[in-house]
């Protein structure tokens, strides 16, 4: 990747995160990122290529940290508590303001337009990758129990970036546990 096309991914993303991808306009990161216009266009067509772009980046973000989870090693419960660790210490970071994804899906609603369709690829991602992790702990019904925790972690970060992520954060681990309590109560 060039510097400028780095410095422009990396402009984009800290605005699109914290305002919102249809309030930031190509200009502002083009200023922001020290950039002419044509070195914008030359690595990304369109906004929407750059707004993928940075999903893209966001979602390869979540693919390490899942990575990470997994290289600790330790026994299959244990990965899976490492990645809802993970995702309590993103909602307990300075400057949370919600799942990018969830935030992208809700400012392009169309299913057939790019963004949209990169918010979906990646959830689909994280579902089959949940649902791998607890089939691991010997869940017998790994994709309901995924689904269950997909939708907790969409409620911890959607409330996590409107009131105390302490409390939010709690409650999500702890619905976690749940899940692998759940399986080991009815083998």
């Amino acid at each position: 990747m060039s510097e400028a096309r780095s410095r422009l991914l990396a402009t984009a993303s800290r605005l699109f995160y914290a305002e919102g991808l249809h309030s930031v306009g190509v200009d502002r990161i083009i200023s922001e990122a020290s950039v002419t216009r044509a070195t914008l266009y030359r690595h990304f067509p369109g906004k929407d290529d750059l707004v993928v772009a940075y999903l893209r980046a966001a979602d390869d973000a979540i693919r390490a940290q899942v990575g990470a989870a997994r290289a600790a090693g330790g026994a299959p419960a244990e990965v899976v508590r490492a990645v809802a660790a993970s995702i309590a210490d993103g909602i307990r970071s300075p400057g949370f303001r919600g799942c990018a994804f969830l935030n992208a899906a809700a400012e392009y609603p169309d299913p057939a337009h790019p963004v949209h369709q990169a918010v979906l690829a990646h959830r689909q991602w994280f579902l089959s990758t949940v649902t791998e992790l607890l089939a691991r702990t010997g869940e017998t019904a790994p994709e309901p129990a995924a689904r269950h925790f997909v939708m907790l972690r969409d409620g911890a970060m959607a409330a996590g970036c409107l009131t105390d992520p302490v409390p939010v954060c709690e409650t999500f681990l702890l619905g976690v546990e749940g899940i692998l309590r759940y399986r080991d109560a009815n083998p």
